[in-house]
């Protein structure tokens, strides 16, 4: 069938929320008296959900605690969008523009919050480009479960052959499998190629423009597969 969607990470995908997420994550940290913990051990979280994020980093921590560090973190995050202000990696704006000028639909799977992910997309100037938003708050199955692109799928009307999956982390690429997408990673975000390949990707880009060529190779390959048995059809009957 024919790709006609494109679900996209957000965080390391489409917005470069690297610093914000970091700088966050260890002023909480410091402010609930944890542990230190390193860039690199707070990046590798990136793309889970925020309760992961720090039962991750402290896997022998009581759900209160836990739960302290999420709201903190929330809070922590709001004041800290006034002066760490986040961006779009480069080309990423333009390239949307022309994917959703060939008639694609796009939407975003992430591990933030819906309300967190609207303001966000405003921000950056994409929400009118976006059609559809899934957040860690609208589902009950967090990514690498296909939960969240199941969703969009049946909110749009698409089936799994009619779709892409771009991101940055495993967690990402093994949503989009388990749910039978396409897969694209991305080696410019917070996951390293290898993860990705490790992840299963069927393709993986340097930067967000190379996308178009990924379109443009699976819409030929599809045009090309319906030819094919088009002509088997005819000769057939």
């Amino acid at each position: 069938m024919e790709l006609r969607l494109i679900i996209f990470d957000f965080d390391g995908t489409l917005g470069d929320t690297r610093r914000n997420i970091v700088t966050t994550m260890q002023m909480t940290i410091a402010e609930l008296g944890l542990p230190c913990r390193s860039d690199a051990e707070c990046i590798s979280t990136i793309g889970l959900p925020l309760y992961g994020c720090f039962e991750t980093l402290y896997p022998d921590t009581g759900k209160e605690i836990i739960r302290k560090c999420a709201d903190t973190y929330r809070r922590v995050f709001q004041e800290n969008l006034r002066t760490i202000k986040p961006k779009t990696f480069p080309k990423v704006i333009e390239t949307l523009s022309m994917l959703k000028g060939q008639g694609l639909t796009l939407a975003i799977a992430s591990s933030r919050s819906h309300a967190s992910l609207v303001e966000l997309t405003q921000e950056l100037g994409i929400s009118d480009i976006i059609s559809f938003l899934i957040g860690a708050d609208d589902v009950e199955k967090a990514k690498p479960n296909p939960e969240p692109v199941q969703n969009i799928l049946a909110a749009l009307g698409y089936e799994a052959n009619e779709a892409l999956v771009v991101g940055d982390m495993n967690v990402d690429i093994l949503m989009g499998v388990n749910a039978g997408t396409k897969t694209c990673g991305v080696t410019y975000g917070n996951g390293t190629k290898r993860e990705l390949e490790e992840a299963g990707a069927d393709y993986i880009i340097n930067s967000f423009e190379e996308l178009i060529e990924i379109v443009c190779q699976l819409r030929y390959r599809l045009s090309s597969r319906k030819e094919e048995v088009r002509k088997e059809t005819e000769t057939r009957f």
